[in-house]
């Protein structure tokens, strides 16, 4: 594929993890999960979900979706003194499922949250952080999830969700209304268990902040220049205003297997 050939998506999800993972081997390991975590969760958003997933002893997790791993190695750590068990994630851009094992040394498959490679009922929970507003196949995805969840299993959301109908959105989107997005879920096996709003929650502590903004200078000085990087700069721009209006929001969900 050319880079004319390039869609936005690809630039920000595959080609701009890569250069995260160059800026990351610059500026050290302490800058590693607040840069991989970048557009997947802030600490107070993840701690909700955390402790909504049930996760204890060597109880299998999947990270679907998973970028860089960066919330999966937060994860790891967050949970370490209930939960030691094993840890796949599962993404479908090159780059980044490769840069994910070097930075965090955490497995990780290249492959679509449609199409999983795990066998039925394999993993106890999982969690989805902002891919359903990525695709158009959002219950293809949830029923692929609910195949590889055990029964009871709990599954974590981090969904973008349009509030109303919107003037502008950045390429590849597919905002759910919340009245499709429960739909959805229930349509696909999935009970919800608990909400909140993102905008309920504290912000991101302000170290983690500047350690990710970091890396996302270094990036901008690297690459700021190359088409690829405009590309995902316009989709973050876009986005950013969409949300400032309220016209999307975040919002996260507890769901069970059933």
């Amino acid at each position: 594929m050319s880079e004319a050939d390039t869609t936005p998506m690809e630039a920000e999800f595959d080609t701009v993890a890569a250069w995260t993972e160059e800026a990351i081997g610059e500026l050290g390991q302490a800058h590693a999960i607040p840069a991989a975590c970048r557009g997947s969760g802030s600490p107070p958003e993840l701690a909700w979900l955390a402790e909504g997933l049930g996760l204890q002893g060597d109880d299998p997790f999947l990270d679907a979706g998973a970028g860089l791993g960066g919330p999966a190695a937060w994860l790891t750590g967050y949970l370490h003194d209930r939960w030691r068990g094993p840890v796949l994630l599962a993404e479908p851009m090159t780059h980044a499922a490769a840069a994910a094992r070097r930075i965090f040394d955490l497995p990780s498959v290249a492959a679509w949250s449609q199409d999983l490679p795990l066998p039925d009922d394999s993993v106890a929970a999982a969690w989805l952080l902002g891919v359903l507003c990525t695709t158009s196949d959002k219950r293809d995805v949830l029923a692929e999830l609910h195949r590889v969840l055990r029964p009871g299993g709990r599954l974590g959301l981090l969904v973008l969700v349009a509030e109303r109908e919107l003037s502008e959105s950045p390429e590849g989107n597919d905002f759910p209304t919340r009245s499709s997005l429960r739909a959805d879920l229930e349509a696909t096996g999935f009970r919800i268990d608990d909400q909140v709003d993102g905008a309920a929650l504290p912000g991101a502590p302000e170290d983690w902040t500047a350690r990710a903004d970091a890396v996302d200078a270094v990036v901008r000085r690297d690459h700021g220049d190359h088409p690829q990087w405009q590309l995902a700069h316009d989709q973050e721009e876009v986005l950013g205003r969409v949300m400032e209006r309220g016209d999307v929001v975040t919002v996260l969900l507890h769901a069970t297997a059933q």
